[in-house]
Order: structure tokens, then sequence, then C-alpha cells
């Protein structure tokens, strides 16, 4: 029997509405919903590959347990649990709740339901030990948006932007950074209507592409391009001066700082037309309503605070914040939103809080525990030493900066347990690994989409819209899976803990704790009634989008932008004095001085049909490429004697890797375009195979060395290196 069904894609955060194709209870094809009102049945190939996922020869669908030999053999779900319980109560009781860890990865992310029962069972066991993907990439978001304060009326979003400027990001691919929904769809809108696009990227990006102006500047020199437009816009009077006088503090010790960073500076450091620049600057400033938004590549080249800082600063000098009496675009639908009003919630810490880790003097942060020092944490001995890590949607080998250094942290750990449907690197290296079910055999909602949209401006939904959609199907025959969710509740169960889920409808914690639920550990809740747990106090109840399979804009009241409530004192900040020296070393151009003996720059990137670390093997995915090439320019090609296919070797201070050769003008000279989250771990006989399996660029990386002393991060983005012919093809 044949029949299409609706649901929603789970495998990134951009949620798309899909329409699956069943037969005989299993899903056979998928396609975008044409007529869903937000989506227009966009999908991407990895979505539409969702069927294959669920089938695939290489998919686990018993749990494996570690063998003293190194392989793995099946181990029922049930008993899985009570070792890993019994291992985890023992390192407790003799080394304290710390010495337990989690990783949450990206696909941990994108299973909402699972991080908000994961971080319970770290509260209940008292281990402040959580450390995420988001540490890794993009740090510098939350951080900025702590030290430079929260604007209560919201931003301006790209169906209705006069202009947009895009740094190091390509929605197109990522599915983030301003045009969340659609990307290219929404794009041509915008510049249907007369929107222009900047674009800040060394490589000419699918959006670069399109872009009304493009600056290409040497990797490295996001911070120098964006203090030049600032000062462009402080020396012509560009900037609002009604809304800084009321709202902003730091004008001043701002416009000091980037008064250094001219046009013929920033052209000659930058590598970027000087007129560019200024007109880069016009464009935007000008604009009655504007965005911008950074990328990961900004953000893991050194300075990413302080880019996300200046990318912020840029919102505010020019006033590009919603006022009191406009219409909030999206007031929520399972997300209750910051109640809009012309009001900025003042700074708050952005480090030097919470959990103080052993190694550099690091603490939380306002992005979470850096976990650049998570292997630093399991080398170390002493009291405080984790000893047992659980990896959630995350492959910590490939992804973690500095491989070498997290091969010998995922070795020393006394207990490693993975939630992985694959054998991936680190499930090679894991004692335990919980085989999960996948996206078709469990509920869903789209609430992680509209939660983005408190990340800042052009993230999360632009419209009152949601969607759920059940479970399609029935895991393979002869199965042995879990929700990931599961292993968590099992855990607790067996340690005898209660746990208490946080509300996520809720972005203030205090009220997503009132609003949480403490689960009954003798009656566990199936998963559709785990998500009304988690959505409970939305503003349109989860029962009310139910109705809705197919998704839906809900007509909601019309939100305003309240007025400033009387005597109100919180502004903005612009000026932050750590950020601002940060600024001046920037300008005394120390890092790029000492790194002249080498003559590339590594840059990160993605492949448009592959994700990062996960699902290598499918031959549709893996169709033009099975690794992950080195982009780099014909010039550069044919300068070092290489071309297409042939075999280099990359080299930075750390360490070095083999890539294969991709020539493209889409790349400006003097750097090298990869993908990260690639490769095999370092002892593995397959490392010289590039062909097949690519180059880890992670282990280009020191994480003791050059890293923001704040979130830990490292360099993984404009990396110093040296490159030589390996072979021809």
């Amino acid at each position: 029997m044949k029949e299409v069904k609706p649901s929603i894609c789970r495998f990134c955060h951009a949620q798309c509405a899909i329409l699956v194709e069943m037969e005989d209870g299993k899903a056979v094809k998928v396609y975008g919903d044409k007529d869903n009102p937000l989506y227009h049945g966009y999908t991407c190939i990895k979505g539409r590959e969702l069927p294959y996922y669920h089938d695939a020869d290489e998919r686990l669908i018993r749990s494996m347990k570690r063998q003293p030999d190194g392989t793995h053999a099946p181990i029922g779900s049930e008993d899985a649990m009570d070792e890993i319980a019994a291992k985890l109560k023992q390192l407790i009781d003799e080394h304290g709740p710390r010495s337990v860890a989690i990783y949450i990865g990206t696909h941990g992310f994108n299973n909402f339901a699972t991080e908000m029962i994961s971080r319970a069972f770290m509260n209940a066991i008292g281990s402040p030990m959580v450390f995420t993907s988001v540490t890794i990439d993009q740090p510098g978001k939350a951080v900025s948006a702590a030290l430079h304060g929260t604007w209560m009326g919201g931003g301006t979003n790209i169906d209705e932007a006069d202009a947009w400027m895009l740094v190091g990001t390509n929605p197109i691919v990522s599915q983030f950074g301003g045009m969340p929904v659609n990307p290219a769809r929404q794009i041509a809108k915008a510049k249907k209507r007369g929107a222009k696009l900047v674009v800040i990227d060394p490589r000419q990006t699918d959006v670069a592409k399109q872009a009304d102006i493009h600056l290409a500047p040497k990797p490295g020199n996001d911070p120098t391009v964006l203090a030049g437009l600032l000062r462009v816009i402080f020396k012509e009077g560009l900037y609002d001066q009604e809304f800084c006088t009321k709202h902003v503090n730091g004008f001043a010790e701002l416009r000091e700082a980037v008064e250094p960073f001219t046009p013929e500076l920033v052209a000659e450091r930058a590598d970027i037309p000087a007129d560019k620049l200024v007109e880069a600057a016009r464009t935007y400033a000008k604009a009655n309503r504007a965005g911008v938004t950074a990328g990961t590549g900004p953000n893991m080249a050194g300075y990413g605070n302080l880019t996300e800082y200046l990318v912020m600063s840029l919102m505010s000098v020019c006033g590009h914040w919603r006022r009191e009496g406009e219409t909030v675009p999206n007031p929520g639908v399972l997300i209750n939103r910051i109640p809009p009003t012309e009001a900025a919630i003042p700074p708050s810490p952005a480090w030097g809080f919470g959990e103080k880790l052993r190694v550099r003097n690091l603490t939380d942060t306002a992005a979470g525990l850096p976990t650049a020092a998570a292997a630093e944490e399991i080398l170390m001995d002493g009291p405080g030493q984790v000893k047992a890590l659980i990896n959630l949607g995350g492959n910590p080998m490939m992804a973690w900066p500095d491989q070498i250094l997290a091969h010998e942290a995922m070795k020393k750990l006394e207990l490693l347990v993975c939630i992985d449907p694959l054998y991936t690197a680190t499930v090679e290296l894991a004692d335990y690994v919980i085989a999960p079910k996948l996206t078709f055999e469990v509920a869903g909602t789209t609430a992680l989409q509209e939660f983005l949209g408190a990340g800042g401006p052009g993230v999360g939904y632009q419209q009152p819209y949601a969607q759920y959609c059940d479970k399609l199907q029935e895991p393979p025959e002869g199965a042995d899976v879990i929700e990931d969710w599961e292993l968590f509740y099992g855990l607790a169960k067996r340690l005898g803990i209660e746990l208490h889920v946080s509300s996520k409808s809720f972005l203030d914690p205090k009220a997503a704790k009132a609003n949480g639920t403490t689960l009954d550990m003798n009656n566990k809740p199936t998963g559709e009634e785990f998500w009304d747990i988690l959505m409970k106090g939305s503003p349109i109840p989860l029962d009310e989008v139910k109705k809705h399979p197919y998704g839906k804009v809900f007509d909601v009241p019309e939100t305003r932008v309240a007025p400033t409530p009387e005597g109100w004192e919180g502004r903005l900040d612009i000026g932050n004095d750590v950020l601002m020296k940060e600024l001046e070393e920037v300008h005394s151009n120390i890092v790029h001085e000492r790194e002249k003996d080498y003559e590339f720059r590594m840059i990160s990137r993605r492949l448009s049909d592959i994700h990062n670390s996960s699902w290598h093997t499918n031959t549709k995915l893996t169709r033009k490429f099975k690794y992950n090439p080195a982009f780099m320019n014909p010039e550069d090609a044919q300068r070092v004697g290489v071309k297409s296919g042939d075999v280099i070797k990359i080299t930075s201070q750390r360490a070095s890797i083999l890539g294969v050769v991709e020539a493209t003008a889409e790349v400006r000279t003097g750097s090298i375009a990869m993908s990260h989250s690639w490769g095999v771990n370092p002892d593995d006989p397959r490392d010289d195979d590039v062909r097949n399996y690519g180059g880890n660029t992670g282990r280009l990386t020191d994480t003791t060395k050059d890293f923001d002393p704040h979130t830990g991060i490292p360099r993984m983005s404009s990396i110093p290196v040296n490159i030589e012919r390996v072979d021809a093809a």
C-alpha cells in the first residue's frame, strides 16, 4: 500500500517540511512540500536521502560492547544500560560526580528532546561537565551577546530588509546566517525587492556570487574589515545618533578604537579595494532596515568574540533594531519570546563564573564550558579528572580541535559511551555504543528552529509557524534501538535518581525550571508524551499544533514593540574594554607578523551535499567527492606545481595532513579551503588513503597554543600552513 505523509526533516537545524512516500509501512522517497507556507517545497539532497539512512547496511540496529581484543559485539540495550550505570556509580563513588562528562554534538542539538534530558541527568548526578559543539565553532555569538547586551525589541529579518551583510557565512549551504528557511528563495525575493547584499568572504561562495558587493579579504582579517566599516560610518556620520544617545554605552570608546582602521590600512592588510570597503559601509548604514550575520569561519579564525562583537556593534551603531510601535513578525508559537520592548537588557558576565576548569585558567562561559579543553581535562591526572564521557550526537574524533590530543584522551577514558547509528571514528574507541532510533521512527517538532530565533537577527522563523510530526515507521525487523533520551532515563532509574526536565518553551531559565516536570521514574513516558513535557507552557498549546500536521502559520494577536519603561536604565555596550584591547592587538598586526613563515592559510568550508562527520558512505551524497578536497586558486596551484587531483602535504605548526587538490578560482590566492570533520583516527592504517577518507583539519590545530583566553577555542580556520606536492593524479 502506498501513501504520502507529512513530516519534518531533522538532520539539521533547518527542519524543512517534507512529504514522505510510504510503501508497506516504510519510507521510500522524500521531497519538499510545495504547499508549505514557509519552505515552499525546499529540501536539500541530504534530507531527500532520509530513507537511505534508515535502511543502510552500515546503520547500527543493535547496541555494541567493546571486547577485550578491541572489537565490538552486540549487547541488548537494557543490558548495556545495566553495565553503564554500574560503571558510572563506581566512578562517581570513587572520584566524585565531576568525573562524568557529556558532549552534546550537532545531532544532539537537532534532537531537542535528548539535549534537555541529558542536561537534567547531569544536574541530577551533580556534574557540571557539560561540553557542546557550540564552543567548538561559534562561541563568539553567545559571548558577544553577553558583553553587548540584548535588545528586547528584536532585529529585522531578510524578508523586510533593505540590506544584509554576511560575514563568512554561506546560508545556501549552511542553512544559517540570516536566511534560515529556503535561503536561495529568500535571497532572490529580497533582491527582487531591491535589497542589497554585502558578502565578506575569502571564497566566492554561493551567496557571494549573488552579492551586490563582495569583499574577499585575506583569511583572518574579519575584525580588521569590520573595524574599517565602522570607521567609515563614524567618519561620515552614518550612525543613528538618536538611538545611540538613548540606548548605547561605549560609543566614544568604539569610535576611538576603530579610528586607526583607515580604508587604506584595511585595503593593505586585507587585500581588498578601499573604495569597495567604503561602498559596503555606506550600503549597510544607509539602509532603513538591515542585518548582519557572521558564520563559522570568522568565529574559528581567531578573535571570534571580537568579530561577533563588532557585528553586533554595527547593528547598534546604525540603530538596526525594532522600535516602539513596530510589529513583531513572530511573537512565538512553541517558544515564549522575550516581551518585545524598546529597551536593552544590559550586559552580563561572559566568562569567569560557574565551573572553573583545571587547565589554562578557563571557566564556564556564556557559550558553555570550553570544549577545546575537554581532552586536557581527561588527560590531566588528579582530583576532578574526567574518567567517563557520554557522547551524544557527535563525533569528537573528527570534530574536536587537535585530533592528536583528542585521540590520546579518548583512549585514556575509563568509560566512553556513544549514542550513534554509525560506526564512526569515535565509536571505534567506545566501550559501549547505543543504537538509536532515526528520524521517521520518532515524533518531532519545529521547536528547535523557533528557539534559534532568540539567537540574533535573521535566525529562526520569521512568521508564527510551527509543525509537529508523528513517527512514520517502526525500526527494522530484529532491531534493538531506543530513542536517544531513553538512555538517560534508563541510567537515572538504575542510579536511583530523579530527573527534573525544564520546559523548553521558556527562554528564561527560572521560568523554564518552574514549568518543568519531574519525571515518573517508574512509568517511562512515550516519545510523544515526552514532547508534551518539553513544550509545557508554550504560547500555542502543542495539542493545537498537532492538529496541523502539514505545518501552519498561526493566527496570533498582533504584537508591537512596547515603549521604553519609565526609569529603565539598561543600555547596550559597544565599547567593552577587553575587546577594545583585542582590537588594539589586531591593529598592531602581531599575529600576522609572526606567521610570515607560512605561505598559505587553511580556511574552513562546507560541502553542499555531505554532512561534515557522518554518512560518508552514501554514494549519492559522495557522487562528486569521496573526500574533502583541498580547494585552492589555480594561480597558486600552478606556482606550486600541482593540479586538480594531485595529493599535497599540508603542514602547520602542529602536524601534517594530506589533501587532494581541487583548483578553483572561487578561492582567493594564498588560501586553501577544506571541510573539517573528515579523515580517520591518527593511528588508523587508512590514514594515507586520502582519496577515500579525506584529511582531518583538526589535526593541524594545537589547543594549547594561540587560543582564546576565555572560550579556549584555538585557531581552526585561517590556520597558517605550508604545502608540498606528494604525487600526481
